[in-house]
């Protein structure tokens, strides 16, 4: 037979006891205040070294660097017919489409273009469902005697 072992009897999520927060916000451990008590005045010697080291063929230094300088994101550029209305979005989908199977953007950045055509498809939508809306309540609000 197995027996099963419990675990403590603390619940995850909710390592403190009723009433202790934890740690105040934006307060910093000791060895991050020793580590910068340590390079204060030095960043700039630092920098240069790490430059250095980069330009000496040090790859990792090179990747380390480079990610902190280079943008995450790039802007994409592609023409996209004025949405009016829903009808429209189908056209723009179609060109987002083309541009990542062309390999005029990536596919993530197609999906990512994708994603805003259809919430502010969806957003149109529900306006004019709302415009449509308000107009029969107030043909109906006239009706009434």
């Amino acid at each position: 037979m197995i027996e099963r072992i419990q675990s403590s009897s603390r619940v995850r999520g909710r390592p403190f006891e009723k009433g202790n927060g934890g740690r105040r916000p934006g307060s910093r451990n000791r060895a991050t205040l020793a580590a910068e008590a340590l390079l204060k005045g030095e960043e700039v010697e630092l920098t240069r070294k790490a430059i250095e080291l980069a330009k000496a063929g040090d790859t990792q230094m090179l990747k380390f660097l480079l990610d902190r300088i280079l943008p995450k994101e790039r802007s994409v550029q592609v023409d996209l017919p004025k949405v009016d209305s829903c009808f429209d979005a189908v056209k723009t989908m179609e060109v987002v489409l083309a541009a990542a199977g062309t390999g005029q953007i990536a596919p993530s950045e197609g999906a990512a273009l994708a994603g805003l055509v259809e919430a502010y498809a969806r957003i149109m939508n529900v306006a004019e469902l709302e415009e449509r809306l308000d107009h029969f309540e107030n043909e109906l609000r006239g009706l009434k005697p």
